[in-house]
């Protein structure tokens, strides 16, 4: 049973700084990559970063580039994003993801990816 738990969410002022975590269980083996996704209110589940197995590749979007950086422990049970920077506009419910051997398709498409957590709210003032 694949399970995938954040946590580290919170309030904080902008320009401050949050580290969200996700606990991956049930499978640590077959997958090709896990990412962050966010979804504000009244808007569509947005792609923020994503890293490849093995970790030396990771990927971030625009918006967030320079000031959020994805990574994950050396066993690869336990995925991370460092937030600095924050501004009020990255208010959302923070989601982890991660996909299967047989993904495919954009690491950015949230179609990619079969398992999701419960998410973790952000919230910038």
């Amino acid at each position: 049973h694949v399970q995938l738990v954040e946590s580290g969410g919170g309030s904080v002022r902008a320009g401050g700084f949050l580290r969200l975590s996700c606990a991956a269980s049930g499978y640590t083996y077959n997958r090709l990559c896990m990412g962050w996704f966010r979804q504000a209110p009244g808007k569509e589940r947005e792609w923020v970063a994503a890293i490849r197995r093995g970790g030396t590749t990771t990927y971030t979007a625009g918006s967030v580039k320079g000031r959020f950086a994805i990574s994950q422990d050396n066993a690869e049970n336990t995925l991370y994003l460092q937030m600095s920077s924050l501004k009020p506009e990255d208010t959302a419910m923070y989601y982890c993801a991660a996909d299967s051997s047989a993904a495919t398709g954009s690491v950015t498409d949230r179609r990619r990816y079969n398992y999701w957590g419960q998410g973790t709210q952000v919230t910038v003032s």
